[in-house]
């Protein structure tokens, strides 16, 4: 029987220090980020068996990022501490056009993963294996890392999601629309954002970009649209799920909440469309709070939040 959790999620965690908009400039919340381990998660508050691959250091922000893991019942249990290289850091501000971040993450822990390191077992005993184009972009090796625990997967019968989540400071768009591309069609479920996939795309409509994906190869894909909820497109189908409408103050970190919300919903047996509409409206839920991971919220809460829509 395997011991692996049901969704497994590769990338790199970052320490994170936010900003919030009606602070006085200085003062910065401390907190947790990362898109593959926010997608772990966000999983896991939903109830969902969730655990982690990645890299971290040997220092106090390794040390709170596995103390983090315990509290939420993310197994670690693959997790591997490098003896010299750090932690990574993401910095959040917010100004008019939202969420800004700057990093302290070259030559970090995770950018220094290797696919020999990849666990094959783990991979191959899970139902889900998420991977985020930020895990491929921060640096050569990890993104060998990332293929490799996509061939594992694959193999194994263990569907894959994707998220193309684009940081131009990482790799140029020509390099990143290149690998992103060509990772679509090894995917099970592509969640993509708007912004990302219409620079990634050239296109703008988002019935277009929906389209554009699926005959990549991506047979589901659920396309993040932010305030305006998001859409959900199969061969010869396209569901619009309507926006949860909140008092939002930080997007840090929802769409990732989307992406374990939805993976957790799809295991608890919902069909796309609804597990769609429950993960839409955990990420708004997730953007009443500052920070990627603090405000994510739990089952209770989005189910609470779903029986008052009219």
């Amino acid at each position: 029987m395997s011991t692996s959790p049901t969704i497994v999620s590769i990338g790199e965690p970052l320490i994170e220090f936010n900003r919030p908009k009606e602070g006085d400039g200085r003062t910065w919340l401390q907190g947790f980020g990362g898109d593959s381990q926010n997608v772990a998660i966000a999983a896991a508050r939903q109830g969902a068996a969730a655990g982690y691959i990645t890299s971290v250091g040997q220092d106090w922000m390794g040390d709170a990022f596995l103390a983090l893991w315990q509290a939420e019942g993310v197994d670690a249990s693959t997790v591997t501490r490098h003896p010299t290289a750090p932690t990574g850091v993401s910095f959040v501000t917010h100004g008019a056009s939202g969420h800004k971040f700057d990093y302290l993450r070259k030559g970090s822990a995770a950018s220094l993963m290797t696919p020999d390191g990849v666990p094959k077992d783990y991979i191959a005993g899970a139902r889900f294996l998420h991977v985020s184009a930020i895990g491929q972009a921060i640096s050569a090796d990890a993104r060998a890392a990332c293929d490799r625990a996509i061939a594992i997967a694959r193999a194994a019968g263990v569907k894959v999601s994707y998220d193309t989540n684009l940081r131009l400071r990482l790799w140029d768009l020509e390099m990143a629309r290149e690998k992103i591309h060509a990772t679509i069609p090894k995917c099970d479920i592509a969640l993509p954002s708007l912004d990302d996939s219409q620079q990634l795309t050239g296109l703008s409509a988002p019935e277009e970009i929906a389209d554009f994906y699926l005959k990549l190869g991506a047979p589901l894909v659920a396309l993040k649209m932010g305030s305006e909820g998001a859409l959900l497109a199969l061969p010869g189908r396209r569901i619009r799920v309507e926006p949860h409408r909140v008092r939002s103050v930080d997007a840090t970190g929802a769409g990732d909440t989307f992406d374990g919300a939805f993976l957790a919903r799809l295991l608890e047996g919902d069909d796309p469309e609804t597990a769609a509409r429950y993960a839409n409206v955990a990420a708004a839920l997730s953007t009443t709070g500052y920070g990627a991971v603090t405000p994510i919220p739990r089952k209770d809460a989005v189910m609470a939040a779903l029986k008052r829509r009219p």
